[in-house]
């Protein structure tokens, strides 16, 4: 691998815009190719970032030699086989959250990079954040001791947009759940784990696209209650209560600049803005990885993959979400 480690861009819609901005601000990153189905969407990507290498098609990025690395950014329903064919031409992969529309597809994302000896990580970029990292930390050093209660929801107004869209039609996967109520289902398994029973229910579009869900998640000491909706805003704090104190991940918590800490009376902040987009430090992470000749990540696990589409998987089941193109 050269010094700098060469990106190629696959689906360059509005998260692999802002994707590329922070690879732009990583050092050792060369942002070196881009691919779309659409040869005039992909050159004008490429003219907005300088990307000397511009490909019609998936197949064509994945089998030059362009690149190291791909990050997939198209709808969620293209993710595993896009993912596959890179994985499967030897590049290491980068695939947007959800890594696969069920744990099923995970799982030959996963089998598929550990036979061909690839780095593959989910995007779960909220992992990374350091305000995140900062909650997980104080979790995890006893700060606020045992958790008994944890609440994070994620919620905007998307009733406006195209029933194109990839919001709302559920041939690319729409819905709220997978889009955004992964983020507080990531929550609550990053600091609780895997919930001994999950109730859950959904409201629909008339189309059939999930609209809005509310989750609990019971364990043996506590329980978190999630939220994610399409059909109007929500506050967006995340909130970690313990038997010594609490903490709290400002809105928007997913993309977070700070936290604060309430114990015995007093508040302590935590001011940690993020650098550009909130990408850099998921890009850090794997670029660490890929010097170290890591294939995956310690902080996001293929097996924390598999855990978070197992947990997607119970909801969908428990509330009915499911997707034309599903057998």
């Amino acid at each position: 691998m050269d010094t700098k480690i060469k990106w190629g861009i696959v689906g360059p819609g509005k998260i692999a815009t802002d994707f590329t901005e922070d690879l732009k601000l990583a050092p050792d990153a060369d942002v070196a190719a881009v691919a779309s189905r659409s040869l005039g969407r992909a050159q004008q990507f490429a003219d907005k970032y300088n990307i000397p290498n511009v490909f019609r098609s998936y197949d064509e990025l994945f089998n030059s030699d362009t690149v190291d690395i791909v990050y997939v950014a198209t709808p969620h329903n293209f993710h595993k086989n896009l993912a596959i064919q890179a994985i499967e031409s030897g590049k290491h992969v980068l695939c947007e959250k959800p890594l696969g529309v069920n744990r099923a597809e995970v799982e030959e994302i996963v089998a598929a990079a550990k036979a061909n000896g690839v780095f593959m990580m989910e995007g779960l970029w909220s992992r990374f954040n350091p305000s995140v990292r900062k909650a997980k930390q104080m979790v995890d050093d006893g700060i606020i001791g045992e958790v008994g209660y944890l609440h994070a929801d994620f919620a905007f107004y998307a009733l406006d947009r195209s029933m194109d869209s990839r919001l709302l039609n559920p041939e690319l996967a729409s819905g709220s759940l997978l889009d955004i109520g992964i983020y507080p289902i990531f929550l609550a398994y990053l600091i609780l784990g895997m919930p001994r029973e999950i109730m859950a229910k959904s409201n629909f579009h008339e189309n059939g696209t999930e609209l809005q869900t509310s989750m609990l998640f019971h364990y043996e000491n506590a329980q978190a209650v999630l939220y994610s909706g399409l059909t109007s805003k929500s506050k967006m704090e995340a909130e970690i209560s313990g038997t010594k104190g609490e903490i709290f991940i400002h809105p928007r918590w997913h993309e977070a600049d700070s936290c604060r800490l309430e114990k015995d009376g007093k508040t302590q902040e935590f001011e940690l803005p993020r650098q550009g987009n909130g990408f850099v430090y998921e890009i850090e992470e794997v670029h660490q990885c890929l010097i170290a000749k890591k294939l995956e990540s310690d902080l996001w696990s293929h097996q924390n993959s598999l855990d978070v589409a197992k947990l997607l998987d119970i909801i969908r089941e428990k509330c009915g979400i499911t997707f034309p193109f599903e057998g």
